[in-house]
C-alpha cells in the first residue's frame, strides 16, 4: 500500500496563510483555518507534508473533484501534475497522439501550442503551486517556529528530519519548470507571501539553484532504500542529479556528461537492481518493486483518487478492450505513432517484453499501426504498458476498478544505467566501456527474458542505439521530448514521425517548440515574468 496518505481537514489551513498571494495567481481554495490551527500538532506538520508529496498526485482537496488546489482550470484534464506531464513530454512526440478534440490538446503533437494554452496554463501553475506549499512547509518547520510550538523532543527532531524531504520536492518541481518552460517564477521560503509580485528566474540561473538544493540535501537525506515508501531519500536526489547532468548542455551551453556518469554511479552503487519482470514495474503492487523503483508518484484507488494520475493513464489508453487495461471503461484517446513502432521489430511482446501493445481488439497490423486520421482512435499503436491488475492476483483498492492503484516511478534504476551508457559514449570521464555495454546487454537481458540472443556488441553500441533504447525501455514514462531535444530531433528535420507538426508524414517545425510558452496569464498577473522567444 501507499505509506504518504493525505487527510483534508488540516491542509485547508495552509491556503489561508497563501492567501494574498493566491489573489494575484488564482492558486489556491478558500477555507477557514489558520496556519497556527494546522502546525499545532505533529499530525498536522506530518498531512502538509503528505500534501506536499499528494500534489504530484491529487489536485484538491476533495478526492478527485470538488476542492480544486487550482481555480478556473478542469480539475480532472488541466491541473493535475501527471496527466500535464505526460501531455508536455509524450504528446508533441512520437510516443503518444491523441484522438480527442478537447480545447487545444492536438496541438500538443501538432507542435503548435501558443501562450494562451489552458493546458500549459495548468502545467505552469501544478508546480508553482507544489513550491508553495513546500515553502510553507519550510518557514513552519525552523527551529524558531518548532520552539514556539508545543512538540516533544522526538516530534521536533522527527519534523526536523522532513526538511531536505521538502526541499528535494520543491527542487523536483523547479526541473520540471526549467525542463518544460526554461524560466520559472521563483520563490523561496524567504520570501514574504502576499507583500511583492515574484520575479523570474533564467534557466541557467535555475540549474544552478537545483543543483545547489540537491546537492545541500543529498546528506542530508535517508540512505537509498531506507525511507517508507514513497518519500524520497539520497538515491533520489542523485537521480535528478543525473538527469540534469545529462541535459546540462542543453539548459546551460555547457556539457555536463562525467558529472552524469558520477551521479548516475551513486544510485547504480546505492543497492538497487533491475526487477526481473519489466511489466510488474507497472501493475497495481508496483510499489513492492523498491529494488529497482528509486522514487514514485503513489496513487491509491482509494485514497487518492484524481482524473489525471495513473487513472488517467489506464482510462486514456483503452477503447473496448479496457478489461486488458484493469479498469471498467475507456475514454478511447491515447495511442503511439509508428515510430514507436518502428522501435521493436517485435510488436508482440514474444522476443522483447517491453512490447506492450493491445492485440485482443486492434491487433497490430500494419493498416491498424499507420495513423490515417489522427480523431480514429482505432489508428495507431494502442500502449498496454500501464495496467491496474496486481500481480499476486489480488483485487485491487477499487472494487469498480476505475481509480487506479499503479505508482508512477519517477526515477528508475535502467534509466540510471541509460544515463551512464550516454554519457559515457558523450565522451565523459569516469565511465568504462565495457561497464557501459555490460549494464545495455543486463538490460536488454531483462527485455528478452533472461536470454542473451538479443546482446549487443561495442561496435554496435551507438548514441542512435541509446536513443532506441531509451524509447524502448522508458516510453510513456515522460522521457522522449527531453531525449529528443537532447539529441536535436524534437523540432528539426532530423527525424520525422506521422503527423509531426500536424502533417500526415511529418514535417520540421520553428525551434521555439523546444520550449513551451509562459501562459499569457501569467504574464498579465506578474509584470516580472518574460516570455521565451518565438511566442
Amino acid at each position: 500500500m501507499k505509506n504518504i496518505v493525505i487527510k483534508n481537514t488540516l491542509l485547508l489551513g495552509v491556503v489561508l496563510f497563501l492567501s494574498a498571494c493566491a489573489k494575484k495567481l488564482d492558486l489556491f481554495p478558500p477555507n477557514d483555518l489558520t496556519s497556527a490551527d494546522v502546525y499545532s500538532t505533529a499530525a498536522g506538520y506530518r498531512q502538509v507534508l503528505a500534501k506536499v508529496y499528494g500534489g504530484l498526485a491529487t489536485t484538491g482537496n476533495s478526492g478527485p473533484a470538488g476542492a480544486s488546489d487550482i481555480q478556473g482550470l478542469d480539475e480532472g484534464s488541466q491541473s493535475p501534475f501527471l496527466r500535464g506531464f505526460f501531455n508536455c513530454q509524450e504528446l508533441p512526440t512520437d510516443e503518444a497522439v491523441v484522438s480527442w478534440n478537447d480545447q487545444t490538446i492536438k496541438d500538443f503533437h501538432n507542435l503548435s501550442y501558443s501562450s494562451a494554452d489552458p493546458f500549459l496554463k495548468g502545467m505552469y501553475a501544478r508546480p508553482i503551486y507544489n513550491i508553495m506549499v513546500a515553502n510553507e512547509y519550510l518557514r513552519e518547520s525552523t527551529d524558531e517556529k518548532l520552539a514556539a510550538r508545543k512538540l516533544s523532543a522526538d516530534e521536533v527532531n522527527a519534523i526536523k528530519a522532513t526538511r531536505p524531504e521538502a526541499r528535494f520536492l520543491r527542487a523536483f518541481n523547479y526541473w520540471v519548470m526549467m525542463d518544460l518552460f526554461g524560466r520559472s517564477t521563483f520563490i523561496t521560503e524567504a520570501n514574504q507571501v502576499g507583500t511583492t509580485l515574484p520575479q523570474e528566474i533564467s534557466r541557467a540561473n535555475l540549474f544552478n539553484y537545483i543543483e545547489a538544493e540537491l546537492k545541500a540535501v543529498e546528506n542530508e537525506l535517508k540512505n537509498p532504500r531506507t525511507n517508507e515508501y514513497g518519500r524520497v531519500d539520497k538515491g533520489a536526489a542523485w537521480a535528478l542529479l543525473a538527469r540534469m547532468y545529462l541535459n546540462a548542455q542543453v539548459y546551460t551551453g555547457s556539457a555536463r556528461w562525467s558529472d552524469a556518469i558520477t551521479y548516475a554511479s551513486k544510485v547504480i552503487a546505492g543497492g538497487y537492481s533491475l526487477h526481473g519482470n519489466y511489466r510488474e514495474l507497472f501493475m497495481a503492487d508496483n510499489d513492492k518493486r523498491t529494488n529497482e523503483i528509486i522514487f514514485a508518484i503513489t496513487c491509491d484507488g482509494l485514497k487518492a483518487r484524481s482524473y489525471g494520475n495513473t487513472t488517467f493513464f489506464i482510462h486514456a489508453a483503452a477503447g473496448g478492450d479496457y478489461a486488458d487495461f484493469g479498469t471498467n471503461q475507456g475514454w478511447f484517446g491515447y495511442r503511439a505513432t509508428k515510430g514507436l513502432a518502428d522501435r521493436f521489430p517485435d510488436l508482440t511482446g514474444a522476443t522483447d517484453r517491453r512490447a506492450m501493445f493491445t492485440t485482443s481488439l486492434y491487433g497490430t497490423s500494419p493498416a491498424q499501426i499507420s495513423i490515417n486520421d489522427v480523431a480514429d482512435f482505432s489508428n495507431g499503436l494502442h500502449v498496454n504498458k500501464w495496467r491496474n491488475i496486481r500481480s499476486d492476483g489480488q483485487p485491487v483498492s477499487d472494487a469498480t476498478r476505475y481509480w487506479s492503484d499503479i505508482d508512477f516511478p519517477l526515477f528508475r534504476l535502467s534509466e540510471m544505467h541509460l544515463i551512464y551508457i550516454e554519457a559515457t559514449l558523450r565522451g565523459g570521464t569516469g565511465g568504462d566501456a565495457a561497464t557501459a555495454l555490460a549494464y545495455i546487454n543486463a538490460i536488454r537481458r531483462r527485455a528478452h527474458n533472461g536470454s542473451s540472443s538479443a546482446d549487443i556488441t561495442a561496435s554496435q553500441l551507438t548514441l542512435d542505439f541509446v536513443l532506441d533504447e531509451r524509447a524502448r525501455e522508458l516510453y510513456w514514462e515522460g522521457h522522449r521530448r527531453t531525449d529528443l531535444i537532447r539529441y536535436g530531433r524534437l523540432t528539426t528535420g532530423t527525424y520525422l514521425w506521422p503527423w509531426k507538426g500536424g502533417v500526415a508524414s511529418g514535417t520540421a517545425v520553428d525551434s521555439k517548440y523546444n520550449l513551451f510558452p509562459v501562459p499569457a496569464s501569467n504574464r498579465t498577473s506578474n509584470p516580472n515574468l518574460s516570455q521565451n522567444p518565438g511566442f
